[in-house]
């Protein structure tokens, strides 16, 4: 990534998105995505998660989502108070929408008196860890367009998703049914940005507008495009979600065999949640930072990263065991 942007801080480019470097992008883009996929480099995620809801609802729509979802626990209300989007969320121990959700969202529709359902939002993988199966995926995404919604991936983190169920970027996307896709860069390798992707033209307008209408029209856009370009034009967005989610593996197996500690979650992707006694919990947060997802289950959320090293897991572990005594 840093060779990358040190090759764009060289010479002179065009300003938002006409360089070479962005005009370039969508080529390789299709390469993963499909032909038809249309590619917008921003800022941040919360601000790719905005932009392409508002592309799919209109004024009065209302988005599907899980109760769990990074858009709707961890984003600040910022869907509501920069999009002026109402989020149905709906509850799940595993953080997975089910299409039997999109059809009690839909009860609704018509009446004047309700936000009217428009489009669903899922993430692959979902804030709890696990990811959804092609099979899900498929079941998900016919059922909203049956309800005529429109499908939104949050995808911060769909690399590893996409390691973790052995397929391409286009499968488990737009070959699933996505008709629009907030595709993860930083938590991949990247220092800073994300994308809107659209994979489905004919359910999504305004794109361009609404990125610049957001303040994600970056100047020196270039800046963000090499380093996508980097991460996908070979196999490195692959060998980091690979290397990450093997971490986690790893760690699952370590905190596994010590006893009092429960690996509470499927562990499919880079995420491993785990629940420990409470003399334990407090002696780990003398020495490590970690978020605590259930305070009453005692149950913690571990990520691993492109960068997570052996050495961290297993210094991790031996600090798990040593908190039990």
């Amino acid at each position: 990534m840093l060779a990358a942007l040190n090759l764009v801080g060289a010479g002179h480019q065009r300003a938002y998105g006409e360089d070479v470097y962005t005009q370039h992008l969508e080529k390789t883009f299709r390469r993963h995505f499909g032909p038809d996929a249309q590619v917008f480099p921003v800022f941040n995620g919360t601000g790719a998660n905005i932009i392409a809801l508002e592309a799919v609802t209109q004024r009065w729509g209302a988005v599907v989502c899980s109760r769990r979802a990074h858009l709707h626990e961890d984003e600040g209300g910022a869907p509501e108070h920069m999009g002026g989007i109402k989020l149905l969320a709906f509850s799940s121990e595993d953080g997975k929408l089910t299409p039997h959700m999109i059809d009690d969202a839909v009860s609704n529709a018509g009446d004047v008196h309700s936000a009217q359902p428009q489009a669903v939002s899922f993430a692959q993988s979902t804030e709890l860890g696990t990811c959804y199966t092609l099979t899900e995926l498929r079941a998900l995404t016919a059922r909203a367009h049956d309800h005529g919604l429109a499908v939104h991936m949050d995808g911060a983190r769909l690399a590893n998703a996409a390691v973790s169920l052995g397929t391409g970027l286009a499968a488990c996307t737009a070959e699933a049914g996505v008709d629009i896709l907030s595709f993860g860069g930083t938590k991949n390798g990247l220092l800073f940005g994300e994308c809107v992707v659209v994979l489905n033209p004919s359910a999504v307008s305004g794109v361009p507008y609404l990125r610049k209408r957001s303040t994600h029209l970056a100047s020196k856009m270039r800046f963000l495009s090499v380093q996508f370009e980097a991460l996908l034009e070979g196999d490195l967005w692959k060998r980091n979600a690979t290397h990450a989610n093997g971490m986690a593996q790893r760690l699952s197996v370590l905190l596994s065999q010590v006893e009092g500690v429960t690996v509470s979650r499927p562990v499919d992707a880079n995420a491993v949640f785990a629940r420990f006694p409470a003399r334990s919990l407090a002696r780990l947060r003398d020495r490590y930072s970690f978020y605590v997802n259930d305070e009453e289950r005692r149950e913690v959320r571990l990520m691993c990263s492109y960068d997570t090293t052996d050495e961290d897991v297993t210094s991790f572990g031996k600090a798990v065991t040593e908190s039990m005594r």
